[in-house]
């Protein structure tokens, strides 16, 4: 399961039998997100760092305007915050919703919990629900679980638990149990230059289970190992409207079945400020791992690679924040193609797949890849509500990324880039929402749900 809150708004902007019918609607609710965005900008006060705040003569306060304010208070009044769930995305078909987010605040006044449960309706798999509940009892211990189902094909649980964060003790532990079975899977072929035209869909049902124990050497440097059992069935498509990647794909590795036990070890030095809102400092991680037969396993394969990302402040508001990832597979024979290298999506996951925010998840895979992301964060609008207070931020970014077969090619070479803007709500310690809208040479992609992309 790629995303914390759900699933995420993915896509490319390719236009597909059936996507056409829906577009006009995808555009209002696309407008509705935008305009919701646009108020709460209009109706929160300017941001100033708290030292000008302090001294700035009553004068000079920015307030906003009437109907504005009333916009705002009427939304404080509410037992929760009432988010749309818009997901515009060509891979997932026009997906709508209501979240009605209910927010806890620890005796700091900082949001410790959230419960966002939705009901939601799928052009394609009918109507569903999620529950989803997110706990932060202190910045050094979280836990969250996501469970949710739809009428047809698609169900998902995600539990995970993470304690040592601030990595103040000898150990840091997390553990994770996912089942997530998703009928939007998109395969275009291996390769760098994967065309579009080679669009197939799948099912994908996914069982897993993650353990990760972490020595704390310092507070800069951790040493860690994670052990993983999954299982994979990889399923004739559903979408009418794309071949399967059974028919388009039949000699590929890893349809049907198939499974593995991989272990993972990780040095990692990290000086950043913050785990979940970081504005300056460094965090780089090598790893190194793999899977055998001889442990169970459908494959052999072994894994290795660095992931590195860099924060620094601009001021009192901004923060440019730099990601890059590279990433080898040494040894694959036989192994599934869901083990590959990939980029596309919205998500850094370490030693995994990578973000391209202008393209769907997964849109190009190989054995290895490299990717490369900055943006720039900046605080422009701060709001109160529910008892919290929030920051709304803005975030240029422009992702890099490509896939290759060759070790010895150059990875900085043809890359794909694409650029767009990120929206993102910052409730300090804990929370981050976003929606990010990236553009490339496929057209529109569109993003959301919770913590930073890296």
């Amino acid at each position: 399961m790629r995303e914390r809150c759900g699933r995420h708004a993915a896509g490319a902007g390719v236009v597909r039998n059936g996507a056409a019918r829906s577009g006009a609607l995808r555009a209002a609710a696309l407008r509705a997100t935008v305009r919701l965005l646009g108020a709460l900008l209009a109706a929160a006060p300017l941001h100033a760092p708290l030292a000008q705040q302090a001294s700035a003569a009553p004068e000079t306060v920015a307030h906003p305007a009437a109907g504005d304010a009333s916009f705002v208070s009427g939304l404080d009044a509410l037992p929760f915050l009432p988010v749309p769930e818009i997901d515009t995305s060509p891979y997932s078909g026009l997906t709508l919703g209501l979240i009605p987010v209910f927010l806890s605040n620890n005796d700091r006044g900082e949001i410790d919990r959230i419960v966002a449960p939705d009901l939601i309706y799928s052009q394609y798999f009918g109507w569903g629900a999620r529950w989803r509940l997110f706990r932060n009892p202190s910045e050094d211990e979280k836990w969250s679980v996501v469970a949710g189902a739809k009428e047809h094909v698609e169900r998902e649980f995600d539990a995970r638990y993470d304690r040592g964060l601030l990595r103040a003790s000898t150990w840091t532990w997390s553990a994770e149990a996912i089942y997530d079975r998703s009928g939007t899977g998109r395969f275009y072929g291996l390769g760098n230059a994967s065309r579009q035209t080679g669009q197939s869909n799948f099912i994908d049902s996914k069982s897993r289970l993650d353990g990760t124990a972490a020595l704390n050497l310092s507070r800069d440097w951790q040493l860690s190992y994670r052990l993983r059992a999954q299982a994979d069935r990889i399923e004739q498509g559903t979408l009418q409207s794309l071949p399967s990647i059974v028919s388009r794909f039949p000699d590929l590795p890893g349809l049907g079945f198939a499974s593995e036990l991989q272990q993972r070890v990780a040095l990692a030095y990290d000086t950043r400020d913050s785990v979940t809102v970081p504005r300056s400092g460094e965090r780089v991680i090598a790893f190194g791992g793999g899977a055998t037969h001889a442990l169970g396993g459908s494959a052999t394969y072994d894994v290795l690679g660095l992931d590195a990302a860099g924060f620094r402040p601009l001021g009192a508001n901004a923060t440019i924040a730099a990601h890059a990832a590279l990433r080898y597979l040494p040894a694959y024979a036989g192994a599934p193609f869901w083990v590959l290298s990939s980029v596309g999506g919205d998500r850094s996951v370490i030693g995994e797949a990578q973000p391209l925010r202008a393209y769907g998840s997964g849109r190009f895979v190989d054995r290895n890849s490299f990717a490369a992301s900055v943006e720039l964060r900046s605080w422009v609008r701060q709001l109160h509500l529910f008892d919290t207070d929030l920051k709304l931020e803005l975030a240029p970014f422009v992702d890099s990324g490509k896939v290759y077969s060759r070790m010895d090619e150059s990875p900085f070479s043809h890359q794909h880039v694409g650029g767009g803007m990120g929206f993102r709500v910052v409730a300090s310690p804990f929370v981050v929402g976003y929606l990010d809208i990236g553009y490339g040479n496929e057209g529109a992609a569109v993003f959301s749900g919770i913590d930073y992309p890296f």
